[in-house]
C-alpha cells in the first residue's frame, strides 16, 4: 500500500497521489450525478432557489414542486453561501459547487496539526465518504471543513477565525455548533467569547442584505419549526425513511423494534461524557489529546443526531480517520479491525462494493452505518479520560 502516498510528477509539478485521488473522484462523482439528468441534483436545485426565494421574500422552507422535490432544511444565511453557484447556468454552478466542497476540506485537513503521512492517512480513510457526499451534491463536506477550520485556528490563536466558522455552520446547519466545544482548549477565552457574540450578531443580520429584514427574522422562526418537522419525520420506522435516522438511537429503534424510543436516553449520557475529558486540564498542553477530541466531536455529532443520513457520514468518517491516523499502533490488529469494519459497513455499504442484498435488508434496515463510528466513539472517550498523551509527540 505505500504506492497510495506516492507522488506523481506532471511536467514541472509534484502532487501527492492522495490529493490528485481527492479531486479526481470529487470531479467524478460530480460529473456523474449530473449526467444522469436535473432529478439527480435536486439536492443543487433546492439550494439554488435558496437563493433566489431569500431574494423574492418567499418562504424558504415549504414545498415548491414546480422546482424541486423536497424541502430546504438550511438556515437563512446558507442564500449568501449559495450565492455564486446560485447565479451560474446550473449545471457548471452544480459542478463548482461540488469541487468547492471538496476543496474546503481538502484544505482543512491540510492544516491539521498533523504529519504529511498522517494527513495522507486521512484523506485515504475520508476520500470514499466525501464522494458519497459528492454524489448527493451535499454541503456536508464544506461544513466538515468548517469544523475543521475552527479547530485549526483556536490552535493558532486566532480567535475570531475559529468562532467565524462556528458560527457560520451553526446559522446553516446546526452541527456546526459542535465547535464551540474548543472554546476549552482556546488560550484567550474573553475574545474568543466576544468574537462569537459577535459573528452570531453579524451573521444574524448578514441575510438582510439580499431580504427584507422582516422576511429573515420570520424565516429563522421558520427554520425552527421545519427543523422540529423534520426530526419527527425522521424517526419514522418505514421503509421508504430508511436512508433517515443513521444514529445510534435510529439504530437501537430498529433492532429492537422501539419506535418511541427517546432521544434523549443517549443525548444526556452522550452529553455529560463529552464534558468529562475537560477536567484533565493538564492534558490540554498536548496536541494529540486536542485532535483526539476533534475526533470525538466529529463522530459525536452525527451518531447521536436523529437527523443523520449516509451523506452526512462524511463528518464521522474524518473523525474516525483522525483517530486512526494519531494511534501509535496504526497496524494493531484491532485498530485495523476497527478501520476494516467501518469501510465495510459506514464507507463501501452505500457503494455498489456492497451486495445490495445485504445493504438494504441489514446495513440500511437496522442504521449499521452508525455501529463503527460508535466503537470508535468509546474507544476515544476511553483515551481521552486514561490516556497520557505527554508520551505522544506531533513529528512520531
Amino acid at each position: 500500500m505505500r504506492f497510495l502516498f506516492k507522488d506523481i510528477t506532471i511536467g514541472k509539478y509534484t502532487i501527492p497521489l492522495p490529493a490528485m485521488l481527492w479531486f479526481l473522484l470529487a470531479m467524478v462523482a460530480a460529473t456523474l450525478e449530473m449526467s444522469r439528468g436535473l432529478d439527480d441534483i435536486n439536492n443543487f436545485l433546492i439550494y439554488k432557489n435558496v437563493f433566489w426565494h431569500t431574494i423574492h421574500e418567499q418562504n424558504l422552507f415549504i414545498p415548491y414542486p414546480a422546482e424541486h422535490f423536497d424541502t430546504n432544511h438550511y438556515g437563512p444565511v446558507f442564500s449568501l453561501l449559495i450565492a455564486p453557484f446560485a447565479l451560474l447556468p446550473t449545471l457548471i454552478g452544480c459542478f463548482l459547487w461540488c469541487l468547492a466542497n471538496a476543496w474546503v476540506l481538502f484544505y482543512a485537513i491540510g492544516h491539521l496539526p498533523l504529519t504529511a503521512r498522517q494527513k495522507n492517512i486521512v484523506l485515504l480513510i475520508g476520500m470514499i465518504e466525501m464522494m458519497t457526499a459528492i454524489h448527493s451534491v451535499q454541503f456536508n463536506p464544506m461544513l466538515t471543513g468548517w469544523i475543521l477550520l475552527s479547530f485549526v485556528y483556536t490552535e493558532k490563536k486566532q480567535d475570531i477565525w475559529a468562532t467565524l466558522f462556528i458560527v457560520l455552520g451553526f446559522y446553516i446547519k446546526i452541527y456546526g455548533i459542535v465547535g464551540i466545544a474548543f472554546f476549552f482548549f482556546s488560550k484567550d477565552k474573553l475574545p474568543f467569547v466576544m468574537s462569537f457574540i459577535g459573528w452570531l450578531l453579524v451573521f444574524f443580520c448578514l441575510p438582510m442584505l439580499i431580504s427584507s429584514p422582516a422576511h429573515i427574522v420570520q424565516s429563522y422562526q421558520d427554520w425552527f419549526h421545519s427543523l422540529i418537522a423534520k426530526n419527527a419525520t425522521n424517526v419514522v420506522l418505514t421503509e421508504t425513511n430508511g436512508m433517515q435516522d443513521i444514529s445510534m438511537m435510529g439504530m437501537i429503534r430498529r433492532i429492537f423494534h422501539i419506535p418511541n424510543l427517546p432521544n434523549y436516553y443517549f443525548t444526556v449520557p452522550a452529553g455529560l461524557l463529552y464534558l468529562l475529558p475537560f477536567l484533565r486540564i493538564q492534558q490540554f498542553k498536548h496536541s494529540y489529546f486536542k485532535l483526539s477530541y476533534l475526533a470525538l466531536a466529529l463522530i459525536g455529532v452525527v451518531i447521536f443526531s436523529s437527523s443523520a443520513e449516509s451523506p452526512t457520514y462524511v463528518i464521522a468518517v474524518t473523525g474516525v480517520a483522525i483517530w486512526y491516523a494519531t494511534q501509535k499502533d496504526r497496524l494493531s490488529p484491532f485498530a485495523i479491525g476497527l478501520l476494516v469494519l467501518t469501510f465495510i459497513l459506514t464507507i463501501l455499504s452505500p457503494t455498489d462494493l456492497m451486495p445490495r442484498f445485504l445493504r438494504e435488508h441489514y446495513i440500511v434496515k437496522y442504521s449499521l452505518k452508525a455501529f463503527p463510528c460508535f466503537i470508535t466513539w468509546c474507544v476515544l472517550i476511553f483515551q481521552l479520560l486514561r490516556k497520557d498523551y505527554s508520551n505522544q509527540t506531533i513529528h512520531e
